[in-house]
């Protein structure tokens, strides 16, 4: 689309409930502002930073699980923003995690998921919220032609053209939903089933599954006992941010 930098319009987000909407303007911090105002702004409040070329939000969760299972959310979060994406993606174009948190478009990384809680919470303990935070790139706005840096893409790179952040943000939302849903009705697994579908690098032979605290449990063919990669201290790195660089 030409003349991005002209794009001034407000887009609004239309939410169902629960959410309720908090917007910061562009140079905000979604994961920051909703997990240092979490205990003000409650479940479902959904704060979005207004950005054209980048679609940044974070929800407000209430878990009613101790921290340790209540951080297994991130799973069911990432699952509906990669439905979201891969909705409107081209069929040639896979959508892939790398584990936990980055996300991937035909080996392109384009974002990822985040997630917080409060500082202190015990691992045994019900935490008084969560915060899943996503960002993904809608467009490419650094010089330089499609394809110089094949590692990190756009959407708009790979054949995926939102108008605005607007509707990536409102499906994902919806999609939030569909999968808590699905939680309640058929336990966990249903969750971690549709994470591990899209989790990229799988060994021939390889049972892959997702363990009660969110660490990965790998187990090859001839294995006696699973290999475990933690979850939290993923989570904390979360490498994706800074190679994106928005």
């Amino acid at each position: 689309m030409s003349d991005l930098a002209s794009r001034t319009a407000t887009p609004a987000l239309s939410l169902p409930p629960p959410y309720t909407l908090t917007t910061l303007r562009e140079g905000g911090d979604a994961f920051a502002h909703a997990c240092g105002h979490a205990g003000r702004l409650g479940a479902g409040a959904l704060v979005w930073v207004n950005r054209f070329d980048v679609a940044e939000f974070a929800v407000v969760l209430e878990p009613d699980e101790p921290l340790a299972a209540a951080r297994r959310a991130f799973f069911a979060a990432m699952n509906a923003l990669g439905d979201a994406i891969a909705f409107h993606a081209p069929p040639e174009k896979p959508l892939t995690f790398d584990w936990p948190d980055a996300i991937r478009i035909d080996g392109g990384l384009i974002g990822g998921g985040r997630l917080g809680w409060p500082r202190g919470a015990a691992e045994d303990a019900v935490p008084a919220w969560l915060v899943f935070a996503a960002t993904v790139r809608l467009w490419r706005m650094e010089a330089g032609e499609p394809g110089v840096t094949p590692l990190l893409t756009a959407l708009d790179e790979e054949g995926v053209e939102f108008p605005d952040a607007a509707p990536l943000i409102e499906s994902a939302a919806r999609h939030l939903m569909s999968h808590f849903d699905a939680w309640q009705a058929h336990g966990f697994d249903a969750v971690g089933r549709a994470y591990l579908e899209r989790l990229a690098v799988r060994k021939a032979g390889e049972r892959r599954r997702i363990d009660a605290n969110g660490d990965l449990l790998l187990q090859g063919f001839a294995a006696t006992a699973a290999e475990r990669v933690p979850l939290v201290p993923a989570l904390v790195k979360a490498t994706w941010v800074e190679a994106i660089g928005t």
